[in-house]
C-alpha cells in the first residue's frame, strides 16, 4: 500500500519528463531566425504600445488639466455679466450726487431712471422678484412667515409683504417676508 503513492509519484514524473520532451524537440525543429523574428516583432509590438499608452496619458493630462482652467475661469468671471448690467445704474447713482442744486421732482426722476435700469439688469440675469399677492397661499419655499395676525381670510395665506424676496432662475436667493393669516376665530 506505501508503495502505491511512490509509483503514482514516479508516473508522474515520467509524464511531466516526457512533456518536456516533446516542448524541447518542438522548440529545437523551430529555426532559430523565425523565433528571433517572433521575438523582435513582440519587442516592437511593446514599445509601439508603451508608446501610445503614454502619449494617451499625456492627453488625458492635458484634457484634465484645460478643464481645471476652465472652471477656474468660469469661478473667477461668473458674475461679469452681471457686474457689466450694474455699471449704468452706479453711473446714474453717481451723476444724480454730482448735481449742484437738485431740485425734488429731478431727483425722483433720476431715482425712478435708476430704478429701470436696476430692473433692466434683473431680468438680464434672470434675477426674479418674489412679491406674493395679500390672500396668496404661503410657500414655504418663496416666503418666510414673520408673524401670524387674526384676519378675514384662511389660515396660512398671506395677509400683508414686509419684504420682497428674490430667485435667481430656479434659485430661491432670499424668500419674501410676509405676515400670515391665522385663520377665522
Amino acid at each position: 500500500m506505501q508503495d502505491q503513492p511512490k509509483m503514482q509519484e514516479q508516473a508522474e514524473q515520467a509524464g511531466q519528463a516526457q512533456e518536456n520532451g516533446v516542448a524541447q524537440e518542438a522548440a529545437q525543429n523551430v529555426p532559430a531566425s523565425d523565433l528571433e523574428e517572433k521575438l523582435a516583432a513582440a519587442e516592437a509590438k511593446a514599445r509601439e504600445m508603451q508608446d501610445a499608452f503614454l502619449r494617451a496619458k499625456a492627453e488625458t493630462e492635458n484634457v484634465r488639466r484645460r478643464a481645471q482652467e476652465d472652471v477656474a475661469k468660469a469661478h473667477k468671471f461668473a458674475i461679469e455679466n452681471f457686474a457689466e448690467a450694474l455699471v449704468p445704474v452706479k453711473d446714474s447713482l453717481e451723476m444724480a450726487l454730482k448735481l449742484d442744486k437738485p431740485s425734488v421732482e429731478s431727483l425722483k426722476e433720476g431715482v425712478e431712471m435708476t430704478l429701470k435700469q436696476l430692473n433692466s439688469a434683473f431680468e438680464r440675469n434672470r434675477l426674479a422678484e418674489v412679491n406674493p399677492v395679500p390672500g396668496e397661499k404661503l410657500d414655504p419655499m418663496k416666503h418666510q412667515a414673520i408673524s401670524t395676525v387674526p384676519a378675514e381670510q384662511e389660515a396660512n395665506t398671506i395677509v400683508s409683504v414686509l419684504q420682497k424676496g428674490y430667485m435667481i432662475a430656479d434659485r430661491l436667493l432670499r424668500p419674501a417676508l410676509v405676515t400670515v393669516a391665522q385663520g377665522k376665530a
